[in-house]
């Protein structure tokens, strides 16, 4: 089984995976497939998929049961000890952090003048 979301993709590579996958809603592609098709369908997105984004997923042996292949998209694949994680890449700040109150905390001042509660 696999799964295959695309977004802002031309609709041209929608029409071309309907051949082999059902598209269950707008972009979500769904079927069953042998390793050597999902990948061909993997590289054909990765070649007319222009400025979209991609996600493939698909059953698989192992503790997961799952794999998946990401094409710019804002989570990247992590491996931790074997298990595949999605980590959400931070964005960068323009703006400089906001600055920190000088002094002691009302907890830190009433810890200093031995009022605990």
């Amino acid at each position: 089984m696999m799964v295959l979301v695309l977004s802002a993709c031309p609709v041209g590579l929608r029409g071309d995976l309907t051949k082999w996958l059902y598209e269950v809603s707008a972009g979500v592609f769904v079927g069953k497939a042998s390793s050597r098709i999902r990948e061909h369908l993997w590289d054909r997105v990765l070649e007319t998929s222009g400025s979209g984004r991609a996600i493939l997923i698909w059953s698989s042996k192992g503790e997961q049961g799952l794999k998946f292949e990401v094409k710019d998209h804002h989570w990247d694949p992590v491996d931790l000890d074997g298990l595949i994680l999605m980590k959400r890449r931070s964005r960068t700040q323009k703006t400089q952090p906001p600055e920190l109150k000088r002094g002691w905390s009302k907890a830190g001042a009433q810890r200093r003048l031995g009022r605990r509660r």
